[in-house]
């Protein structure tokens, strides 16, 4: 089911965004709780593009759901399975991709989103995050003593290489459509900023 458009900013021009953009996809990374599921399917009705989420593309190509696929099959076994899901879904033009917490720290996933797509970091801070996957139980990495303090870590741990992504946008707790315009709006100034720096060189 595709999310309402979203309304965009007067300044924001869709249609130089999606020429500068090409066919490349838009890969959103960031933490469980950051909004890359709800984001990007603003995002995708902005764009008039399809918006696809690793995880359950995973979860359909294994018949089963992911805390039901660590628990049968470990983590190792689960980020194995997805880079390989990540790089056929980066195949597809025209689409945004919202991809699990984990995915980016894979290095060859890492190199192939910059080969083949424009990747936006969403940053969160640690109350944002923990007060949104508080919702959900099912949280495999979170299956801890000290779930909040396991976030902290995760958060310390991943933060140094998601800001290697292409564009940093940092979220809030505000509506979606908002962040899904500001992304769209960050996009539109770096790559066009990219484009005229070409053009003049």
């Amino acid at each position: 089911m595709s999310a309402p458009k979203p309304a965009s900013s007067p300044d924001l021009d869709l249609a130089r965004l999606k020429a500068l953009l090409g066919a490349r996809p838009v890969v959103l990374i960031g933490m469980m709780g950051a909004g890359k599921t709800s984001v990007g399917r603003r995002l995708a009705a902005l764009l008039d593009w399809s918006f696809v989420d690793s995880d359950a593309e995973i979860e359909e190509a294994a018949g089963m759901s992911i805390p039901d696929f660590f628990a049968a099959h470990g983590e190792a076994e689960f980020r194995s399975g997805e880079a390989r899901v990540i790089a056929r879904l980066l195949k597809e033009p025209e689409q945004v991709l919202a991809t699990g917490g984990g995915a980016f720290m894979n290095a060859e996933t890492r190199e192939l989103i910059r080969q083949s797509a424009v990747s936006v970091f969403i940053k969160a801070d640690l109350d944002l995050l923990f007060e949104r996957v508080s919702r959900r139980a099912t949280r495999p990495l979170l299956q801890t003593a000290d779930p909040r303090g396991t976030l902290a870590r995760l958060i310390e741990e991943r933060y140094p290489t998601y800001e290697e992504a292409d564009i940093v946008v940092t979220s809030a707790d505000v509506p979606q459509d908002q962040v899904a315009t500001r992304i769209a709006e960050a996009l539109l100034a770096q790559l066009g900023d990219a484009d005229e720096k070409v053009a003049t060189a």
